[in-house]
């Protein structure tokens, strides 16, 4: 069964709609490693940190699925690790994983306070330059971009760079892509927040994927409601009624991200 077949194709919604519905106990180390800085407070956010838990739970099943081995056996690069609390959960999991990020800017893990990396002793690879990667092909199974595609100076290029670093056959997640029709992406313009100035369609992600080699597995909609930020009396039935709502509703069309997994071909 070839790997881009239907079957694989409604197997990974299946994994998704399975595991983002998922109701994991929150991370206490997690928790206690960022402390009190403002700067990570999202992490201690029960409704913020469950998204992580789950997309990364939901990254693990994926991957187990369509390699067919456990996570141990499994090279993963955490692209722009940023606060290193993506490459802390993946490593909880199992997998080998590489954390690497640029030089220069807030969100850059060389450029702000780290407690998680520190603590945790992650090694982050230093990029040395806008988009080309200091490994050599074919080097991972997979790469993550957890609100990062969005930053780059040249997404084009920077996907040229992950195909290249990506095994046959390897997988590159998408998410937290900003939405152009998004309520949140909008306001916060508005406000003239621009952290996010540049929004994607689905046309635009798709162009993006076949001009640098990739064949779009599954894309979605998710978040409705804003999360970092905002406490919920009860996290999981919010969620739960977010994810339906993005699922099932027009209300999807305005949600803050669109997600995608995609694989080299």
């Amino acid at each position: 069964m070839s790997k881009n077949s239907i079957d694989n194709r409604k197997k990974l919604v299946d994994l998704r709609h399975t595991h983002f519905q998922k109701h994991l106990p929150l991370n206490q180390q997690l928790i206690d490693l960022v402390g009190d800085i403002d700067s990570h407070a999202f992490l201690t956010n029960s409704a913020s940190q469950n998204v992580f838990l789950y997309l990364t739970e939901y990254v693990r099943a994926v991957l187990e699925y369509w390699f067919g081995t456990s996570s141990d056996k499994i090279r993963v690069l955490d692209w722009g690790c940023g606060k290193g609390h993506i490459s802390f959960l993946m490593r909880e999991i199992g997998v080998q994983i590489t954390s690497c990020d640029v030089r220069g800017g807030g969100d850059s893990a060389f450029d702000q306070i780290t407690p998680i990396i520190e603590k945790s002793s992650l090694k982050v690879v230093a990029l040395e330059h806008p988009y080309l990667l200091p490994f050599s092909d074919a080097s991972f199974d997979v790469v993550l971009s957890f609100g990062v595609l969005e930053h780059v100076s040249n997404d084009l290029a920077s996907l040229g760079e992950i195909h290249r670093v990506l095994k046959p056959s390897g997988l590159f997640f998408c998410f937290f892509l900003p939405y152009y029709l998004s309520w949140t992406q909008r306001l916060a313009h508005l406000r003239g927040d621009f952290y996010h100035d540049r929004l994607y369609s689905k046309k635009m992600v798709k162009n993006l994927l076949k001009q640098t080699n990739f064949e779009l597995l599954d894309l979605w909609h998710r978040q409705l409601l804003p999360k970092n930020r905002v406490s919920y009396p009860k996290y999981q039935v919010f969620e739960s009624v977010d994810q339906w709502l993005t699922q099932n509703t027009p209300l999807k069309y305005t949600a803050t991200n669109i997600e995608f997994v995609a694989v080299k071909s």
